[in-house]
């Protein structure tokens, strides 16, 4: 990987960037020259001598002036783009402009602009941040730039993508703990019970044992054969399947399942284990917006969220 980071690859790319502006040049240069054909005559001729199917004649009629000067301008214009910003290597330009270095300016005129706005939604707690309408729109739209890829755009998730408008939490649904997960992302794994389980046959009985907590159809022999063997399973989910928040242990005894709870995908999930991870977002999203992204997310299971109204309708409801 070192080769790919090392001084050549500068030159090189300097090297074939100053070839190719000087290679357009020379095709330009050498297209300009108009090549006047003698004839037999000795009179000089509109053609190139090349015929196709014994009438089509290649005519000697030079490219458009015009189109050359434009031609010519953009190569005038690369050159002096080249000086003035970074293009040849590692050669940083005379401005000295950085696309890195115009991102954190604009990271931080935005921080000016919109962190006392933040500042004001930290300094109350979540619930209360839930209720206020202008809160609602930042923590939806910031909701659905980083979070609407995995969980929905209605937050309602999809296979190995938890529901978050729902009760059902695997470290719970404090607000607290709704920050704390996005702050510093989660990794749920679950390791493959196969083995400690034992065969097929006891695998497909805890997986039947699994199903009836819940209420769903099971096998009534599978059961009373899977029953003894979930002792395995106890540690992480609890003797009665009603898991362990703080361990993010699922919840076996209702009706919510991660990747469905047919007997043949619970049967899969013992096999092989599940191994999840949420990224952090603390780090990239800092807390403030955090703080109003976690209201939101709070607000989709607790029916506190404000109502759908912009804050500028807010606004003018208050102006009457």
């Amino acid at each position: 990987m070192s080769d790919f980071t090392s001084g050549f690859w500068n030159w090189y790319v300097a090297l074939i960037t100053v070839l190719s502006i000087l290679g357009c040049g020379l095709l330009l240069w050498s297209q300009s020259k108009h090549k006047v054909r003698i004839g037999q005559d000795g009179q000089p001729e509109k053609t190139t001598g090349h015929v196709w199917d014994e009438d089509l004649t290649e005519l000697n009629t030079p490219m458009p002036r015009w189109w050359m000067g434009l031609f010519w301008l953009t190569i005038v214009f690369a050159i002096g783009y080249l000086i003035l910003y970074p293009g040849l290597g590692s050669y940083a330009g005379k401005l000295g402009w950085q696309s890195s270095g115009a991102y954190k300016a604009e990271v931080r005129q935005a921080s000016l602009d919109y962190g006392p706005l933040f500042d004001k939604y930290l300094s109350q707690d979540i619930p209360t941040v839930a209720r206020d309408p202008q809160a609602h729109e930042i923590g939806q739209r910031l909701f659905l730039n980083y979070c609407a890829q995995c969980h929905g755009s209605d937050a309602r998730g999809n296979k190995g993508y938890p529901n978050l408008t729902d009760n059902d939490w695997l470290y719970g649904g404090d607000p607290s703990v709704i920050k704390e997960t996005i702050m510093k992302g989660r990794h749920g794994q679950m390791p493959p019970m196969g083995a400690a389980l034992g065969s097929d046959k006891d695998i497909e009985s805890v997986a039947h044992y699994v199903r009836s907590l819940s209420g769903l159809t099971a096998d009534p022999v599978k059961v009373a054969f899977g029953k003894p063997k979930f002792g395995a399973c106890a540690a992480c989910h609890g003797a009665d399947g009603r898991g362990n928040p703080a361990l993010g242990a699922p919840n076996l005894s209702d009706k919510v399942w991660l990747y469905g709870g047919s007997a043949e995908t619970i049967m899969e999930t013992i096999r092989k284990g599940r191994d999840n991870t949420m990224p952090a977002w603390g780090e990239f999203l800092g807390e403030g917006k955090t703080h109003v992204l976690a209201a939101y997310v709070w607000s989709l299971s607790n029916g506190a969220g404000a109502p759908v109204v912009t804050a500028a309708a807010a606004t003018e409801e208050a102006a009457k």
